[in-house]
């Protein structure tokens, strides 16, 4: 894994070498930062089920202004702050540990939403906790998006979970692999 433009373009992440994660490949990366790449620029991102964060911090690198990142799993979660030390980040993260779900249960809306997140959970949960997903979804448009904010959702290609009131205004599929852009209409 590692940053594929802006001011850390080309360094190298560290990974978990189990597969408690699922990283991005660099095609799709860049395609689908070709897309959000208007987007960025002084963005408040939120990077949920961040892995090792590379989407957070690929925004970083291209000139977000601020990173939060969501990881419940602690070998990843090590390995994220470790990767955020390593690109002197730390004054521009956030690293939330543990579970997500209550988090923005309870979380107030900031002053500064978001215009940018990333929400890309384990596979299992479209199965398992679909309605935890959807509400998660709630919280965030009701409480920690900024007008005109784009949830990108990644997910398995066979699963489909709809999040209204947002709204698709965009789908990729990269193999097994699905990614939705989405919005309020």
């Amino acid at each position: 894994m590692r940053i594929i433009a802006g001011e850390f373009r080309s360094r190298k992440l560290l990974a978990p070498a189990t597969d408690v994660t699922r990283p991005i490949t660099d095609r799709v990366k860049q395609s689908l930062f070709d897309i959000l790449s208007p987007r960025i620029e002084g963005a408040r991102v939120l990077d949920c089920f961040a892995g090792t964060g590379s989407m957070g911090l690929e925004c970083l690198s291209r000139g977000a202004a601020r990173a939060t990142f969501f990881e419940a799993n602690r070998s990843a979660a090590a390995l994220l702050r470790r990767n955020i030390a390593a690109l002197r980040l730390q004054e521009r993260s956030t690293v939330v540990d543990g579970d997500l779900f209550k988090w923005f249960a309870a979380a107030p809306a900031p002053a500064e939403k978001a215009g940018l997140i990333f929400l890309d959970p384990p596979y299992r949960f479209l199965n398992e906790r679909p309605d935890d997903v959807r509400l998660l979804a709630k919280q965030m448009l009701d409480r920690h998006l900024a007008p005109g904010a784009v949830i990108v959702f990644r997910h398995d290609s066979k699963d489909r979970l709809d999040l209204a009131p947002l709204v698709v205004s965009d789908e990729r599929t990269y193999g097994d692999m699905t990614i939705e852009l989405l919005g309020v209409q």
